[in-house]
């Protein structure tokens, strides 16, 4: 099985990483868009064509089966047309978790933190106004302008980092919020920081697992047989921190291969 998947830098690693604890038998090809970030602060069209020519690439280069579209951003912008398009690819997108919010939450109170593309998002509203039929809820959405940068730099626990937080969780936590959507990848790099911040415990939900359980069902319903090696190639445009790939694959449950060099996309 060969898995294509993307994001504008190294948070769409944070599902890659979820995928190694559960899925075998494949060669993953991630594309760190670094030159192109960070897509949240850009329009729903060139995410869209930026998204299009990643996956040519990818499709072009490494003959893959499945597309794994880990962003947010780029999955409210472009899933509907690549799954229109790509008939014969099996494409799995990423969207906040909101109905796992609504059914964990005590207070009814929860925060989303998202990009702000995101947040506009015509596929994010739809969401948010279907789900929020099943329970009463209050939202605290937040759009977190910069905290991709801080975190592709590496400045996870840098006191910036800790003061953007502080301002952006603030009102979340002087009502009282007991849920916290994680509506980036990127963002649950700094899951330590956002509970420091809270100062209390809250349940912080994001969609890796979900989306490796699904990637393997998938795969399987498709002939996936999920055994042996899995080969990693990180593939970025731009500049990266490998230390930072080496925080998120800390610890993992696989001896997984990975090769990292630059691509020309």
């Amino acid at each position: 099985m060969k898995v294509g998947v993307f994001d504008s830098g190294l948070g769409g690693l944070t599902i890659v990483r979820a995928i190694t604890d559960i899925f075998k038998g494949a060669d993953i090809y991630y594309v760190a868009d670094t030159a192109y970030a960070p897509y949240g602060q850009k329009t729903t069209n060139q995410i869209l064509e930026r998204s299009k020519q990643i996956t040519d690439f990818l499709i072009e280069n490494h003959d893959i089966d499945v597309l794994v579209v880990a962003c947010n951003t780029a999955t409210s912008a472009s899933i509907m047309y690549l799954r229109e398009v790509e008939k014969t690819l099996m494409v799995v997108g990423t969207e906040p978790g909101i109905k796992p919010a609504i059914e964990t939450t005590k207070t009814s109170k929860i925060g989303v933190l998202a990009t702000t593309a995101t947040l506009n998002g015509d596929k994010y509203q739809v969401l948010v106004d279907k789900l929020s039929k099943q329970k009463e809820v209050t939202l605290f959405e937040q759009a977190c302008p910069g905290l991709v940068e801080q975190i592709e730099n590496g400045d996870v626990l840098h006191e910036k980092t800790k003061s953007m937080l502080s301002s952006w969780l603030e009102p979340m936590r002087e009502n009282s919020v007991d849920t916290i959507v994680l509506g980036c990848t990127h963002y649950p790099l700094v899951s330590d920081v956002i509970q420091e911040v809270m100062g209390y415990e809250v349940k912080l939900i994001e969609t890796g697992s979900a989306i490796a359980k699904r990637l393997k069902s998938l795969s399987c319903e498709n002939g996936h047989v999920n055994e042996g090696n899995l080969n990693i190639s990180i593939l970025h445009t731009g500049s990266i921190n490998t230390n930072m790939i080496d925080m998120i694959f800390e610890n993992s449950k696989q001896n997984e291969k990975i090769i990292i060099r630059k691509c020309e996309i």
